[in-house]
């Protein structure tokens, strides 16, 4: 094409998401009631309560969505209590 060279590069735009919590005794929570845990899953109720803490947002492409019907049937399903000895059990990380 008469020495013209098209190049594209990749352009990432980085987002910073809140998500804002009131459960003051998470392990992810923090001042401001935000969760700093680098990524969460939120499920219905049924969901939380029968799977172990082994299975949580890093597992979430690999999960059947469900419907819940309004949010009194949703739950975080990353919320471990502080001090817990579970911490490390679902793979989520503490952001500073």
């Amino acid at each position: 094409m008469n020495g013209i060279k098209i190049t594209y590069e990749r352009i990432e735009l980085i987002v910073q998401q809140h998500i804002h919590c009131i459960v003051n005794d998470c392990h992810y929570w923090t001042q401001g009631n935000k969760c700093v845990a680098n990524e969460i899953l939120v499920a219905t109720n049924g969901f939380v309560e029968s799977q172990p803490d082994q299975v949580d947002a890093p597992m979430a492409n690999q999960l059947t969505p469900d419907s819940a019907g309004n949010c009194a049937y949703t739950a975080c399903k990353t919320y471990v209590n502080k001090g817990s000895d579970k911490i490390n059990a679902d793979k989520v990380n503490r952001m500073s």
